[in-house]
């Protein structure tokens, strides 16, 4: 981001198209999702759902939310008051951010983390605060967590499976997060659309600690859980007045989006359970074949417990610049991978590190592990 003048995923998408290169990238799948939430999209376009959808997003969807989150995690929302749809987790974060932050109010965070979420609260003139998370676990220090803490913070931003690290907060982790937005009078904004793309751990999410429910904005979006990243559909479960507040700010953002698209999530969201086991199976394989093959070529792997994505260090490799490893990546071996340098405001603890995503056909992978295992004895 900061060396690219624009989103690291424009530029690296930019890169892929220009040079043909595999672009494992940007966190979207080759393939589509089930047949049987596309043809909802197309019949829902047949049967003229082509305007306007309500602004708190269609109630039979809205519905289908609710029912996932008691379904999921025994949480009980309100469809009418407590549910909002909206244009991606990333309109439900910076709408999230803008409706709750007051400027100069200070947000706190871990590194590395997505882009939006700088943008977003720079947006709402907040003031980041990171706590950093060290592989090979990605764990942090509970001393740095509290001294983010200050009198003028107002929010803890949370993306747990987290990208770019593939870190599950662990629960112990989590009721500490807990504690201290209870102790301090926090809000917490919780991005979780990689919730059923866990391979170790378990996802539980940080509205169901003790005092957490009316100080939550859950998050989560279809994109990730059912391959269908360009429809756009997310949203937001909280109580009442948060979630007002929240929606309140939306209407000037996209005011409503995807009107059939919201017909067939609802769809997507009734699919049984088989569907999300086969999922996550099909990304389990992907994930140990990709791991498998970056360490065969040479990369210090840390193997992700959740979410689409792998992070590597490209030391053992003789590289050290990130930034320049990745934009020298395509023209070199016919890869697009993801400097993870641009997710830090310590810009030294990830110089070193790229992302990868597995979201790919399995063929797919291959070919891009073939064409990186030429890169051993390469200095920078």
């Amino acid at each position: 981001m900061r060396e690219f003048g624009e989103t690291i995923f424009a530029a690296m998408s930019a890169l892929a198209e220009r040079t043909g290169a595999i672009n494992l990238g940007q966190g979207f799948p080759d393939t589509d999702g089930p047949a049987v939430v596309a043809e909802a999209a197309i019949q829902a376009i047949r049967d003229g759902h082509n305007q306007y959808p309500p602004g708190p997003g269609i109630a039979p969807l809205r519905a289908a939310i609710a029912a996932h989150q008691a379904a999921f995690y025994g949480l009980r929302f309100d469809p009418d008051t407590e549910v909002l749809v909206t244009a991606g987790a990333t309109e439900a974060i910076a709408a999230s951010l803008l409706a709750l932050l007051e400027v100069g109010d200070e947000v706190v965070t871990f590194e590395p983390y997505y882009d939006s979420y700088a943008a977003s609260i720079a947006m709402a003139g907040g003031v980041r605060r990171v706590v950093t998370l060290r592989p090979p676990a990605y764990d942090f220090d509970d001393g740095e967590l509290r001294a983010a803490i200050g009198p003028r913070t107002r929010a803890i931003l949370l993306n747990s499976p987290h990208n770019p690290t593939g870190k599950v907060f662990a629960d112990h982790e989590l009721r500490l997060i807990a504690e201290l937005c209870v102790e301090h009078d926090l809000i917490a904004i919780t991005d979780e659309v990689y919730e059923h793309l866990v391979f170790e751990g378990v996802h539980q999410p940080l509205i169901g600690y003790p005092g957490m429910r009316d100080r939550t904005v859950q998050i989560s979006s279809a994109g990730k859980t059912f391959s269908f990243t360009g429809w756009k559909i997310g949203w937001v479960c909280a109580q009442p007045a948060l979630l007002a507040a929240v929606r309140t700010t939306k209407q000037f953002l996209t005011y409503v989006n995807g009107a059939p698209f919201q017909h067939a999530i609802a769809a997507a969201l009734d699919l049984p359970r088989s569907y999300y086991d086969e999922y996550l199976a099909d990304m389990a394989t992907k994930r140990n074949r990709l791991c498998a093959g970056l360490d065969a070529a040479g990369f210090n792997v840390f193997e992700p417990a959740g979410t689409y994505f792998v992070t590597a260090d490209i030391r053992p490799l003789g590289f050290h610049d990130g930034a320049a490893f990745c934009l020298e990546l395509p023209e070199r071996c016919g890869v697009v991978a993801v400097p993870t340098v641009v997710f830090y405001d310590n810009v030294e603890e990830g110089r070193h590190l790229v992302r990868f995503a597995f979201c790919k056909r399995l063929e797919v992978l291959d070919e891009a592990v073939e064409r990186l295992s030429g890169l051993r004895g390469g200095k920078r």
